[in-house]
C-alpha cells in the first residue's frame, strides 16, 4: 500500500531509522569511526549488530568507544528480526533488539540467547490517529484498519490495547506495513490508525499530522534485550568481550542521563530528525532507558507476549522464554521493573 504521494520532508528520515522490531532487510557495515566499519584494535572481533542511531552512536557520544583491546565491527540493519536472523547465522556476536523480535526469533527455533536488558517509559510506544479523526477512544477501533509492523512491539501494543477495550485484533482490519508505508498510508488517510513506536510518534506529534489514541504505559513493559548467539558466549575471549561491551553500553546509558540534550543532537545528526522531534523523542523514550537485570519478571513478563502470539497462532509453536536467556551478566543491577525516575534519583 503505497500513495503515489508522498511527504519527502516528514518521510526520509524516518526511512533511515532502525525500528525496535519489525521488517526484514539485509545489513550493512557501518562507517564506524575509522571510517571502516571497525573500533579497537586486537586480534579478536567482536561483530555487532546495530539500528541507526543506536549502540554504536550512544557509545561514540559517550566516549566509551575508547581504548578498545578489542576490535567491534560494526553491521547495521533495519530492524530486529533480520538482525536476529544474523544472529541465528553466527554472522553477528551480540546486537540490541526491543521486545518481541526475540520472541519470534525463539518460536522459530532460532539459536540466540538474551543476555542484557534495559527499560524505559512506554510512552513512545503509540497508536495514533490523524489529527482530525473521529476516534477519541480505543473501542472506537472496532472496524477500523490499523497499520502496523508485524511482529514488532508495536503489534504487541495493539493487541494489548485492543483488549483493554473489550476487542481482539479479529475486530479490526491490520495493514502489516512497515514504518515508511504505514507513514504514507497514515498521511494519506489509507488507514485509520497507526501503532508504531518513538521517534516515529515524536515526528508524528511534533508535525501535527496526528494525536495520541492511547499509549503504551501500563500496556507494554517496556523492554530492550541484548541478544547474543550462544557460539560466542561458549567462546571464553568473546564471552570477556560481550561483558565489557555491555559495561560500556551502560555507562553511555548514564551518560545520556546527565546529558539529555548533547544525545540528542547527536541522534538528531544520525538519524537525520529534526533536533526538536530527537529531543523530543529522547525525553519522552529513548532517553529514559535503565539497565536493569533480565530477572523473573523479565522473563515473566516476555513470557506473556509470547503465550499471546501462540494463542493467536502467530508464531508456530509454545516457547519457554527463560530457555531463551542467559542471566550471567546482571551482576548488581537493579530488577527489570526499575523506572528511570527512581534510578536517575539514587
Amino acid at each position: 500500500m503505497r500513495p503515489h504521494r508522498l511527504l519527502p520532508a516528514l518521510l526520509a528520515p524516518l526511512t533511515l531509522l532502525l525500528a525496535a522490531c519489525g521488517g526484514s532487510s539485509s545489513a550493512q557495515t557501518s562507517a564506524g569511526g575509522a571510517g571502516d566499519g571497525v573500533d579497537g584494535k586486537g586480534s579478536l572481533t567482536l561483530n555487532v549488530g546495530d539500528q541507526k542511531g543506536g549502540s554504536e552512536a550512544v557509545l561514540r557520544a559517550a566516549g566509551e568507544l575508547k581504548d578498545l583491546d578489542y576490535k567491534i565491527k560494526w553491521s547495521t540493519f533495519t530492524s530486529g528480526p533480520p538482525l536476529l536472523e544474523a544472529v541465528n547465522a553466527k554472522a553477528v556476536d551480540i546486537g540490541a533488539v526491543g521486545n518481541t523480535p526475540p520472541v519470534f526469533a525463539a518460536g522459530a527455533g532460532s539459536k540466540i540467547t538474551v543476555v542484557s536488558a534495559s527499560h524505559g517509559n512506554a510512552d513512545g510506544e503509540a497508536i495514533l490517529v490523524p489529527e482530525d479523526s473521529s476516534l477519541k477512544k480505543p473501542a472506537q477501533l472496532k472496524g477500523k484498519s490499523v497499520a502496523v509492523a508485524q511482529g514488532s512491539s508495536a503489534h504487541y501494543q495493539l493487541i494489548a490495547a485492543l483488549k483493554s477495550a473489550g476487542l481482539s485484533i479479529k475486530d479490526v482490519k491490520v495493514s502489516y506495513l512497515q514504518p515508511a508505508d504505514a507513514l504514507a498510508a497514515f498521511n494519506s488517510g489509507k488507514v485509520d490508525a497507526w501503532a508504531v513506536w518513538d521517534p516515529y510518534t515524536s515526528q508524528v506529534l511534533g508535525s501535527k499530522k496526528g494525536r495520541v489514541l492511547i499509549g503504551g504505559e501500563g500496556l507494554v513493559n517496556g523492554l530492550n534485550f541484548q541478544v547474543a548467539a550462544p557460539s560466542a558466549l561458549a567462546d571464553k575471549e568473546k564471552s570477556a568481550a560481550i561483558e565489557d561491551y555491555l559495561a560500556r553500553l551502560r555507562r553511555a546509558q548514564d551518560w545520556v542521563f546527565k546529558h539529555p540534550d548533547a544525545w540528542a543532537k547527536v541522534w538528531s545528526k544520525e538519524t537525520g530528525l529534526p533536533y526538536d522531534v530527537a529531543l523530543a523523542a529522547v525525553k519522552r523514550s529513548n532517553g529514559t532507558r535503565v539497565p536493569v537485570a533480565v530477572d523473573k519478571a523479565a522473563i515473566a513478563s516476555e513470557q506473556k507476549i509470547a503465550d499471546t502470539f501462540t494463542a493467536l497462532k502467530l508464531i508456530p509453536r509454545k516457547v519457554d522464554f527463560a530457555d531463551f536467556v542467559d542471566p550471567r551478566f546482571n551482576g548488581d543491577l537493579p530488577p527489570s521493573t526499575t523506572e528511570a525516575r527512581s534510578y536517575q534519583e539514587k
